[in-house]
């Protein structure tokens, strides 16, 4: 048998040969099987590699899930990234009508930071839709630090006010109904400014923010014009600042109060031998009648035995007392 040499070219393909039909000249890697998932593959890496974008061109506009941030918080996190870079990249989508610019997603802290270093930002860019958005911000929430209640309650005020449907909202932040119902009445009913000065409170939990809520609502209270009094330089934190204007509603209110009437004194009913007969007591509600057991047993027993006919007795007698002559 003749060896084949493995180093010399094969022989040139028969005259008939070259002449394959059309249906068999397809390309050689088809957009079926493994390639079509290669392809698919490939796209989505590109989809989720981070991109270095300048940060003159990201817009901050659109619904925000945090009160505003400290100077202090810009300044330690920008003290970070410039040490360490980095690390965790913002979400950003295209801006339809604007070619090259973009709208933030999540991390605009991190975003005022890397302003504030004049360098670009590290992002992932999604083509994503009102509602994607929201969801996204919503979602990235869960995986850091979880806003206040209060900050919640503005975002759902804000998205609602927005005009998104509550089932968006719902799913954005992870709660029930009634707990939306919730948070969006103590977002209206307390002033964002009074809100805004007191900050994220953290440790404030939404029960005091639903009794602030009711306070505010007082007709006597103008819940700006109190908080506009307050020394705020003198607390070491939101929940401090929280606490003074709770305190400082509580006392608002009491110095508005009409004054309660003294309730009567107990009327003490003793017989001509000094013996304790009954005592009776008015309240704004009721008027008690308290018989003694230990100074007149056997009449406190007899009355039980005999309240109903003796009280009905009394009623119809005051009743024709009533009549006109």
């Amino acid at each position: 048998m003749a060896r084949r040499n493995l180093f010399q070219p094969p022989p040139p393909p028969d005259a008939d040969s070259t002449a394959a039909p059309s249906s068999e000249q397809k390309a050689r890697f088809p957009n079926t099987g493994a390639m079509s998932g290669v392809k698919s593959t490939l796209k989505d890496v590109a989809s989720n590699a981070v991109r270095e974008i300048s940060v003159d061109v990201i817009e901050e506009s659109g619904p925000k899930d945090r009160l505003s941030f400290t100077d202090s918080d810009i300044l330690t996190l920008a003290e970070s990234i410039k040490a360490h870079g980095q690390q965790v990249p913002i979400m950003v989508r295209p801006i339809s009508d604007k070619p090259g610019h973009y709208k933030i997603v999540y991390g605009r802290r991190r975003l005022r930071a890397l302003r504030s270093l004049g360098i670009p930002a590290k992002a992932l860019v999604r083509s994503l839709s009102d509602e994607e958005a929201i969801l996204a911000q919503g979602q990235e929430n869960t995986q850091r630090l979880d806003p206040s209640f209060i900050e919640k309650a503005l975002f759902a005020t804000e998205l609602a006010t927005s005009g998104y449907e509550q089932a968006i909202i719902l799913d954005a932040l992870a709660v029930d109904k009634p707990m939306l119902s919730r948070m969006t009445k103590v977002a209206r009913s307390i002033p964002k400014s009074v809100i805004e000065k007191i900050g994220s409170a953290h440790g404030i939990g939404r029960r005091r923010w639903e009794e602030l809520a009711d306070q505010s609502r007082s007709d006597s209270i103008d819940l700006e014009q109190v908080t506009a009094t307050l020394q705020f330089n003198a607390a070491r934190s939101s929940d401090d600042r929280f606490g003074m204007v709770s305190d400082a509603i509580t006392q608002a209110l009491k110095s508005k109060a009409p004054d309660k009437p003294a309730a009567p004194p107990t009327l003490s009913i003793k017989l001509s031998d000094g013996t304790a007969l009954a005592e009776v007591k008015e309240t704004a509600r009721a008027l008690t009648f308290k018989l003694s057991k230990s100074d007149a047993p056997e009449f406190a027993q007899w009355m039980r035995n005999n309240a109903e006919a003796e009280l009905t007795r009394l009623y119809e007698a005051w009743q024709s007392e009533q009549k006109p002559d």
